[in-house]
C-alpha cells in the first residue's frame, strides 16, 4: 500500500472510532456526554478490532508469517491493553478529582502519567526483535510504523477529551 493511502486509512478509521464517543467530560460539566465504563470498554474493543484490521490490511504476510505473527501480536495487544487499563484508571481519577485536586494529587498524577506515557513506546521497542524472528526486519518496521501512528492518533483524541486543569483554583 502506498504511504499516502496508509496515512489516509489510519486517519479515517481512527477518526470514525475516536470521534464517535466523547470519552471524558469537562470536570464540573460532566453529564450525559460522559462515557460510561461500558462505553469506554466497547470503544476500546472497537479500537482493538480496527487496529487488527488495519495491521492486517497493511502488513503483507504469507501463511507461515501470519500464523506466527498473529500469535505474537495477540500477546502484544494483551500487554498494551494492561497499560491502557492503567491509563483509563488514571484519567478517571483525574476527572473525578478535577474540582478538588490538591497540589499533592496533581504532582502524583503527572508522575504516573509520564510513567504510563513511557510504557507504550517501550512495549513497541520490546516487540520489534520478537517480530523480527518471525517476519523480516522491513515488515517489523512496517508493523511498528502502523502501530505508532495508531497510538499517536489515539493519544491525540484522548488529549482532546481530557479537561485542562484549572490552575487558578
Amino acid at each position: 500500500m502506498q504511504k499516502k493511502s496508509l496515512i489516509a486509512v489510519l486517519i479515517v478509521a481512527s477518526s470514525m472510532l475516536l470521534f464517535s464517543v466523547p470519552i471524558f467530560a469537562q470536570g464540573a460539566n460532566a453529564g450525559p456526554n460522559t462515557a460510561t465504563d461500558t462505553d469506554i470498554k466497547l470503544l476500546r474493543e472497537d479500537i482493538r478490532s480496527e487496529r487488527v484490521r488495519l495491521v492486517a490490511a497493511n502488513l503483507p504476510l504469507n501463511d507461515t508469517e501470519a500464523k506466527n505473527f498473529w500469535h505474537i501480536y495477540d500477546q502484544y495487544l494483551a500487554e498494551a491493553s494492561k497499560i491502557g487499563d492503567a491509563r483509563v484508571a488514571l484519567i478517571k481519577e483525574y476527572v473525578q478529582s478535577y474540582n478538588t485536586m490538591t497540589d499533592s494529587q496533581a504532582n502524583d498524577l503527572i508522575k504516573r502519567s509520564v510513567a504510563l506515557d513511557q510504557q507504550f513506546p517501550a512495549l513497541l521497542t520490546k516487540y520489534v526483535p520478537i517480530f523480527e524472528k518471525v517476519i523480516s526486519p522491513k515488515k517489523a518496521v512496517l508493523w511498528y510504523q502502523v502501530e505508532r501512528r495508531l497510538d499517536l492518533l489515539i493519544n491525540l483524541e484522548i488529549a482532546a477529551n481530557i479537561p485542562i486543569v484549572d490552575a487558578g483554583k
